[in-house]
């Protein structure tokens, strides 16, 4: 069975990503599952896509453990635990990243031997508008499986994106073409597992602990304030910044629904972001009366404090 696994935050095309080459696999005679897993629904959200597929039919449930294959459209979610990029990697997985960081590096960082390959990842562009990077990845994926043909990859995603309009659809087959030729030199280099049978299944040596008091094991689920201590604002991608000089101090908008409640007032009567809790949902900007919430790529933000 091939297992492959897609990541990437919301908007990316990963959800897409994972239908189009789960429907690659089908047209060539698997059976197939492709089924995305995120929590909120909501732009610059990491998230990820699950593709199983094999000859037979498919008893597994839930997300890969164990992946054939690990495809990263955004390199910003490598570091990220929560993002779970490296989760069941082993030396066998293959690992393509949408990067401008080369292999070798990308090798040294991880501390890993897995192959890994690297797609080229324009500069100009901010990630959380990289326009078709989700059929960009289904191609490449696709490749390195050896078992799906150019034309089958293109019959996919004419069946996916058929709602959409013909100029649309033809960038995306454009895109997942040049995926499927990038990694040219490497078709066929991921094979599926072969798990043990159930015949052969042994038990795990169970350890007995000791039991504890309530007092040194119990879990703090009414401690207050907890989720202070998760830095959420790690997912952004686009940054809201209020322009105080439009301001018309109407807090009772951006504060009311901004879903995180990261929007404060300060002593002046501004509203003030809490940006390591702003998920950057951009919720703010499209509320203010005023229009006095601009947005920019969280990357120029960095650089600019940087300097």
């Amino acid at each position: 069975m091939y297992r492959i696994r897609f990541h990437g935050r919301g908007g990316q095309g990963m959800k897409t990503a994972g239908r189009i080459l789960g429907t690659a696999f089908f047209l060539e005679g698997f059976e197939v599952q492709d089924s995305p897993r995120y929590g909120a629904e909501r732009r610059g959200a990491p998230l990820t896509s699950a593709v199983r597929a094999a000859r037979s039919p498919i008893y597994e449930r839930g997300i890969i453990l164990k992946p054939d294959l690990v495809v990263v459209a955004d390199d910003t979610l490598v570091p990220i635990p929560v993002a779970g990029v490296l989760q069941g990697v082993e030396d066998r997985t293959a690992i393509i990243i949408d990067s401008e960081i080369s292999e070798p590096e990308w090798h040294q960082r991880l501390q890993i031997n897995s192959v890994i390959h690297t797609l080229p990842a324009p500069k100009e562009l901010d990630r959380a508008e990289l326009p078709y990077v989700g059929s960009l990845c289904a191609g490449a994926a696709a490749r390195l499986t050896g078992v799906i043909s150019r034309a089958t990859l293109e019959q996919a995603v004419l069946e996916e994106l058929h709602e959409f309009k013909e100029s649309v659809i033809e960038e995306n087959i454009e895109r997942a073409l040049n995926g499927f030729d990038l990694l040219a030199d490497y078709e066929g280099t991921v094979i599926e597992n072969t798990d043990p049978t159930a015949l052969n299944y042994q038990p795990p040596q169970w350890i007995d602990l000791p039991n504890e008091s309530v007092n040194l094991a119990g879990p703090a689920v009414h401690g207050g304030a907890t989720s202070v201590e998760v830095r959420t604002g790690l997912w952004r991608t686009m940054r809201p910044i209020i322009e105080l000089d439009h301001c018309n101090k109407c807090t009772w908008v951006c504060g009311s629904f901004c879903p995180d409640s990261a929007i404060s007032v300060d002593p002046d009567g501004f509203p003030e972001i809490d940006y390591d809790h702003c998920k950057g949902c951009l919720i703010c900007a499209a509320q203010c009366p005023p229009h006095a919430i601009s947005v920019i790529p969280e990357r120029d933000s960095i650089e600019k404090e940087e300097a």
